[in-house]
């Protein structure tokens, strides 16, 4: 397996980030729905979509799309102990049509009790197959 070193756009912090590559297979490492300020939306839906966006910036930084992608996990706190909640399934199914149009990746869903930061309610990773 080799690396492929790039900058982690959607970071704010202008590091770098060895994100794992083997052949043409990519792998994003978990991405949040923060702006380059690291600041979360109020809305659910909003940092979701930011989410959606800040995987789609580290994809490009291997020259992939959300077409490329072949696997999701997806990481949420639950709107509540039963369910992990009606917007974050809503949100991310939309998230997926209009970025990948009609084919559909294998996607995990896994509600936890708390992500990297305070305010952070969804992270996503993603496996894409470049070129």
């Amino acid at each position: 397996m080799s690396a492929a070193t790039v900058y982690r756009p959607s970071s704010g912090s202008g590091e770098r980030s060895t994100q794992p590559r083997c052949s043409n297979r990519f792998t994003t490492s978990g991405q949040g729905g923060w702006d380059d300020d690291w600041n979360f939306p109020e809305s659910l839906e909003d940092e979701i979509v930011q989410a959606f966006e800040n995987v789609e910036r580290t994809l490009a930084t291997a020259g992939a799309t959300w077409r490329d992608v072949i696997s999701v996990n997806s990481y949420h706190v639950p709107e509540s102990a039963e369910f992990i909640g009606e917007v974050h399934n809503r949100v991310m199914v939309e998230q997926f049509r209009e970025r990948m149009g009609d084919r559909a990746p294998i996607w995990t869903e896994i509600g936890v009790p708390a992500l990297g930061a305070p305010k952070m309610r969804v992270e996503i990773r993603v496996t894409a197959i470049v070129g």
